[in-house]
């Protein structure tokens, strides 16, 4: 017997990470003091310490959840920009700038070529938005996972001014809420799109979706929305008092994370254009529309909370060829929570 035997190949592994040798420097940064392979990634602080007064680590880890159960359709890469954009997206609600990326990769048996797209993805995704990827890990696990699956997860690091960290705590009755658009279902509600659209409806990644040009696998495997390299530069020119990620939970439950325990969040939901998966599935599936704006994100991927004296104009420098964004709501007295009306 040996390990290859009982189900764990060393060699098969070992080709993975001398194929991400070849690419992960061009995501590292002056802070970066190691490559791939060291027992632990070493990031230096001196530049953090030249460029903020009172640097404060931000930090967030996630997954993709079961939208890899859709990658039946083989896009394998766009898992790599899914989880970079996600978890940059979530420390974008503090005002951090990313530093550092790791990742996790756990599977049954190795399938090297899927894992080097997958990783190749969250390559791009990091040069994309100036994350240095510093390591990870590489799991096999046989009996674990089942045949043929795996798994996906990052953990980052930024850093933000700790006396510009957006808390929400400033949120006033009339500010503002801007929405930006997302382009489909990003990383959550995936366990219901997949049994409205395969079990119920019987569809396939290849069917053509109803009132779309594009079949159900693109609909689902689009890469989640990065806001960070938009929303960030803005965050010295206006007075941002809070930021949502608008993730499993949706409107109903992320937003009132920002919120002071005294004020609503009012969404008018007839300004949302959603992307034609969501309409679909509410029909479907016979979703309430409670349930949907729980479930998924029904079209907004982020949203900005601010004086409604600087609407106008930031709607001006929050145009991006990746999506769109408007006034959606304001914020009233209430209790703390989301209304959708």
């Amino acid at each position: 017997m040996d390990y290859a035997k009982a189900g764990v190949n060393i060699d098969a592994a070992n080709s993975v990470v001398q194929h991400l040798k070849k690419n992960v420097g061009a995501t590292h940064t002056a802070g970066v003091l190691t490559g791939i392979g060291s027992f632990g990634a070493l990031f230096s602080l001196k530049e953090i310490m030249n460029e903020f007064n009172d640097p404060v680590l931000v930090q967030s880890v996630d997954g993709v959840g079961t939208k890899l159960k859709a990658v039946m359709a083989k896009k394998y890469r766009n898992i790599g920009h899914d989880i970079v954009n996600h978890c940059c997206n979530d420390i974008l609600c503090q005002g951090a700038k990313p530093l550092s990326f790791l990742d996790y990769y756990g599977t049954s048996v190795l399938q090297t070529e899927v894992c080097k797209e997958v990783l190749d993805g969250i390559i791009e995704a990091c040069s994309l938005s100036g994350t240095a990827l510093t390591g990870g890990e590489l799991a096999e696990l046989p009996g674990i996972y089942e045949k043929d699956e795996f798994d996906v997860v990052g953990a980052i690091t930024g850093v933000a001014e700790r006396e510009k960290i957006v808390t929400g705590e400033n949120i006033q009755e009339d500010d503002a809420i801007i929405a930006l658009s997302s382009n489909g279902l990003h990383t959550n509600g995936y366990s219901l799109a997949r049994k409205v659209l395969f079990d119920m409806c019987g569809y396939t990644v290849g069917t053509l979706l109803p009132g779309s040009d594009e079949t159900v696998g693109d609909a689902l495997l689009k890469p989640h929305l990065n806001y960070y390299p938009t929303v960030y530069p803005l965050l010295s020119r206006y007075n941002i008092k809070g930021m949502a990620h608008i993730t499993g939970g949706g409107l109903v439950e992320n937003v009132p994370r920002v919120l002071p325990n005294k004020l609503d969040a009012v969404f008018h939901c007839d300004t949302i254009t959603p992307p034609p998966i969501f309409p679909l599935l509410a029909e479907k599936g016979k979703i309430e529309r409670k349930e949907a704006y729980r479930t998924f994100n029904m079209g907004v991927g982020f949203i900005l909370i601010l004086p409604q004296g600087e609407v106008e104009t930031i709607l001006k420098d929050l145009q991006s060829p990746h999506f769109t964004a408007w006034k959606i709501g304001e914020i009233v007295a209430g209790s703390g929570s989301s209304v959708l009306s």
